[in-house]
């Protein structure tokens, strides 16, 4: 999930770090940690979030990622194709997930009027139901993005919304995530998901590696962008155009919908 945090704290923070000096090779990201330090003090992070930053490494596969990205458009047809195989099959394995533990799913939909399907369908296709969560480190990878120059003024919320996790022990330093920083099950950019995440499991951590406390941020993340329980969901929807605020290409929106209305049906 890309959409970006507004906070008014967070925003403030990537006004004021201005003072910290983005690059675009790995030759100034020390001296930019340095520089960044006080400003995320200044934005609420801790001890341990601090201690979080200075060991951070600039993370060159994240940036061979990023410089790397292609804007590739596919019709509806060859995107389920390369990311699901057929329509047909990845609702049969979400349906084996829903009837594996309807009681959960349920209790998703009471509280937040999401429906399993879009759930489950978001959960397979972001991560393989979890089978795939990432490669990277989170905290550097978070960090080196917030550090680069090309938009820097876009991950550094995010950034510090890492370091605040760290310090309320909902990511650990060594967690792996994917190239941007998107973590857990459904991929929460940092700053998503400390403001959107749930302790489902009751643990008292919000941990997006947890498949309840992930599925259920995801379904509050939604509720709270606006989706209107018992609606409908398919194209033309004003439910389908929440699903843009978790993903904005179009083709995924789709498959998504058209995906939880075999679960669902």
């Amino acid at each position: 999930m890309r959409r970006f945090l507004t906070a008014l704290a967070l925003t403030a923070a990537a006004s004021t770090a201005q003072a910290a000096t983005c690059g675009n090779d790995s030759s100034g990201y020390e001296r930019w940690k340095q520089e960044f330090a006080p400003i995320a003090a200044a934005s609420g992070v801790g001890q341990r979030g601090l201690q979080a930053l200075a060991g951070s490494s600039y993370a060159q596969r994240t940036i061979n990622a990023d410089r790397n990205q292609r804007g590739v458009r596919y019709e509806l047809s060859e995107f389920i194709r390369i990311r699901l195989g057929s329509l047909d099959s990845f609702a049969a394995t979400s349906r084996n997930r829903l009837n594996a533990n309807p009681n959960f799913y349920a209790s998703l939909e009471r509280a937040y009027g999401v429906p399993a399907g879009i759930l489950i369908a978001i959960h397979g296709m972001e991560t393989g139901f979890g089978r795939n969560m990432g490669s990277e480190n989170v905290v550097s990878s978070i960090l080196t993005v917030a550090y680069d120059c090309r938009r820097s003024d876009f991950f550094i919320p995010h950034a510090i919304a890492a370091l605040q996790m760290v310090d309320r022990g909902m990511l650990s330093t060594s967690q792996i995530g994917a190239f941007h920083g998107e973590l857990g099950h459904t991929q929460f950019l940092p700053g998503n998901a400390l403001r959107y995440g749930v302790d489902a499991d009751g643990n008292g951590v919000v941990d997006f590696y947890s498949q309840a406390d992930a599925l259920a941020s995801t379904a509050n993340f939604l509720r709270q962008k606006g989706w209107q329980p018992g609606q409908p969901y398919n194209e033309g929807t004003a439910n389908f155009r929440v699903l843009n605020e978790w993903n904005a290409a179009t083709v995924y929106q789709q498959a998504i919908a058209l995906v939880a209305a075999r679960i669902d049906g």
